[in-house]
Order: C-alpha cells, then sequence, then structure tokens
C-alpha cells in the first residue's frame, strides 16, 4: 500500500452536489473497541456529524492533512476479544473403598494411565483402570453389568488376555474373566484369586492428572472419604462469556488463544453452555463423588469475560496444537473469537469512512488530475484487529484511491 500527501488540492470537486459542503464535511471517527455490525454482532461507530456551527472537537474536517490508500480486496474477519484460563478438562474426585493405613499416595501433578498403581493402602496398590460406570461392588465370576464390561476392556487393552480369549465389548464375568484377573494380580505382585474386592481398583474415563491429594501418608483410609482430586490430561480454555453475547459465539467458531509468554496458538469454540450462572467471583468450576471416581464434563474453572455480577455463560475451546501450550494450569489467557469472516471483499481503512448530511457514508475519490468526488458506499464487516471495513457501492473497485487523514 502506498500512501501520497495531496496538499493544496480542493477537497471536493464540483460535480459533488450541493448538500455536500467542504465545510460541513466530517470524518467519522470509530471507536477503537467497536465491534462489527455483520453477521449478528453489534458495532460501535462514533461519528462526528454535521451541524450548524462549527465544527466538532473530534471531527476530522477538510482542512486537515490526508494522504490517499488504495481500495483492496482482503479476507476481513470480526473478532471478539475476552479473557480466558488455560488448564485441564474434568474433575474427579477419587473416592477410597479400602480399609487400612494409606502407605503411599502420589504427588500433585502427577499423571497417572490404565493399569498404574495410584494408591495404596496396607501396602497393596489401588490400580487405575478406564471406564465409565465407578467400581461399586466386589467382582467374581459369574456377575454380569457395565462395570464388568470395563474390566473386560482393560484386561484386553493391558494384554492381560487377547482378543481371540476375551470378549473386550462382554459385560459378562466368566472363566476368561477370571484368567485374566490372575495374569494382572500376578503382574501387580499380588494374590492371584481371579476376584476383585472393592477398593482394588478405581474406574476413571481415561487417564488423570493429580491436583490435590487429601490426607497424608501414614493415616487411615477411610472408607468413603476423599482420597484425591484429579482432572483429565486434555488441554482446554474456558471463557466465562457474558451473557448477553452469547448468540455471537457458536460452536465451531475458530479461536486465537494469546498464552502470558505472549506466543499465540489456535483452538475451535467446542461449546457455548445454554444455562448462565451469576457469581462474585466471575469463576465457575465443578467437582463430583462416587464409589471410586467422579468426573465433571466442564473444565476446573474459567475466568469471567465482563461484569463479575453478571450472568455468564460458559465457553469450552479445544486446542489445535495442545503441546504449545505448555503445562501451566489455571493460567490466565486472552482469546480472540472470530466470529464472522467476509472473504476477498473489497475493503479500506476505517478511518477513510466520511459522514454523510442525513445519515450513510462516503469515501472520498482522489481521481486522475488528483480530481476529488465523494461516493457513497455502503459499510459491511468492520475488522479493528487491521483496522479495516468492508465497503461496497456503485462506481467502486480494487486499485482507486481514497483520501485518509494524516496524524497531526
Amino acid at each position: 500500500m502506498t500512501t501520497e500527501p495531496a496538499p493544496g488540492i480542493p477537497p471536493v470537486a464540483p460535480a459533488v452536489p450541493p448538500p455536500v459542503r467542504p465545510a460541513r464535511r466530517r470524518r467519522v471517527i470509530v471507536a477503537a473497541t467497536s465491534v462489527a455490525a455483520v453477521g449478528g454482532v453489534s458495532i460501535g461507530l462514533v461519528a462526528a456529524t454535521a451541524g450548524s456551527g462549527q465544527p466538532s472537537a473530534s471531527a476530522v474536517g477538510n482542512a486537515a492533512a490526508t494522504a490517499t490508500t488504495v481500495v483492496t480486496y482482503r479476507t476481513l474477519t470480526s473478532q471478539q476479544q475476552v479473557n480466558g484460563t488455560l488448564g485441564y478438562s474434568g474433575s474427579y474426585s477419587i473416592v477410597n473403598r479400602a480399609s487400612g493405613t494409606l502407605t503411599a499416595l502420589p504427588s500433585p501433578g502427577r499423571v497417572v494411565r490404565q493399569g498404574q498403581v495410584l494408591y495404596r493402602v496396607d501396602t497393596s496398590p489401588v490400580v487405575l483402570l478406564y471406564g465409565g460406570t465407578p467400581a461399586y461392588r466386589n467382582l467374581a465370576e459369574g456377575d454380569s453389568g457395565p462395570d464388568v464390561r470395563n474390566l473386560n476392556a482393560d484386561l484386553v487393552a493391558l494384554g492381560d488376555a487377547t482378543r481371540a480369549s476375551l470378549d473386550s465389548n462382554s459385560d459378562y464375568f466368566g472363566p476368561a474373566t477370571a484368567a485374566a484377573v490372575d495374569e494382572l494380580q500376578e503382574n501387580l505382585g499380588v494374590s492371584q484369586t481371579g476376584t476383585l474386592a472393592l477398593g482394588q481398583v478405581v474406574f476413571v474415563p481415561g487417564p488423570i492428572r493429580v491436583t490435590a491429594v487429601t490426607p497424608s501418608r501414614g493415616t487411615l483410609a477411610q472408607p468413603g472419604a476423599v482420597v484425591l482430586q484429579a482432572t483429565s490430561t486434555r488441554r482446554e480454555v474456558t471463557v466465562s462469556l457474558d451473557a448477553a453475547q452469547q448468540g455471537d459465539v457458536k460452536a465451531g467458531d475458530e479461536v486465537t488463544i494469546t498464552l502470558p509468554s505472549q506466543r499465540t496458538t489456535q483452538g475451535t469454540v467446542a461449546s457455548v453452555s445454554r444455562v448462565a450462572t451469576t457469581g462474585s467471583s466471575g469463576s465457575s468450576g465443578s467437582s463430583g463423588g462416587s464409589s471410586s471416581g467422579s468426573s465433571s464434563g466442564g473444565s476446573s474453572s474459567g475466568s469471567s469475560s465482563g461484569n463479575p455480577q453478571s450472568a455468564t455463560v460458559q465457553v469450552t475451546v479445544t486446542l489445535r496444537d495442545p503441546g504449545a501450550t505448555g503445562t501451566l494450569d489455571q493460567a490466565p489467557v486472552q482469546v480472540a473469537i472470530t466470529t464472522a469472516t467476509a472473504p476477498h471483499v473489497l475493503t479500506v481503512p476505517i478511518t477513510a469512512l466520511l459522514a454523510q448530511p442525513g445519515g450513510g457514508y462516503g469515501l472520498e475519490i482522489v481521481g486522475p488530475g488528483r480530481t476529488r468526488k465523494i461516493l457513497r458506499v455502503s459499510v459491511g464487516l468492520f475488522d479493528d484487529a487491521q483496522g479495516l471495513v468492508q465497503v461496497t457501492g456503485p462506481g467502486l473497485h480494487a486499485g482507486q484511491q481514497v483520501a485518509v487523514p494524516t496524524a497531526p
């Protein structure tokens, strides 16, 4: 883009209709925080209008120094800037079911996966297994149910049974399951009974990341008491969005996340809650409880983007490259949500817009021989990040020179 000063040139060509007088024309001053008026998003324009007296202090009149820029084709986007929190999805409360003394506990931050020891009671391991149904009973040959289906799938995944010998989708505890449990117990170094007593395993949907440990090592393991808190290992960003802006954001919207290091990474809006909540803290969290572990679908917390006392809805953002976010938990981030896109449209700087008498906007076109005329235009998408606006109008085309004010 090139600019060229045009000092001493009359601001309006003789062909301009009489109502548009040079002394009355004012440039539009657009608030830096304006939001696009296309695609259902509201616009904030602060326009200096022509009056019967002196120009407004904020208006840029024709006497102001101007330069020129070129009308170009570009892709514009409208973005909504909000605060968010980077963390891990899910919230789990791991409940103990065994009796005895806690002889080993995990440290906060540790990741525990399928088949690994979560903690120990009287030196006996309590093993993490994957499944959506919490452990709630002893399991032995002849039992059936969703918890048995969990167990069969885990035994095959861990290699304690083959797919040929055990159906991982079966909900029946038969001889093949008992044999595989024997194999699991041998690998753990415990007595091979072919049965599982309540408290020997914990079922959760996937790998977990320990966030807090409630009791101390050496204390009694109370059945029914929470031993530790955890999250999943999936990275996500949560936003507490002002409920009034709920309609501006939808699942699938592209997101740019600015990390505390000022690096950026990309994401996608996964969900927008339909339930609004209010609170003085502006954050949200969730946890639950069950016989062996509990989960919550939301993130461990969020960050308000509006008035802490106003109603908010939770927006969940998945990350395109989770590894780019490091290991920070509960870290504040800036989230730019792309709410509208206008591909390959005619654009000019927002400051090139002129407020016209009677409403509407125009552009000051600089033609051959430095002649000038006002061309009425319609505005579309505002891209505040680039300082550009979509414009259309009869006679407007790419490559035309338009006047823009220069800095004082």
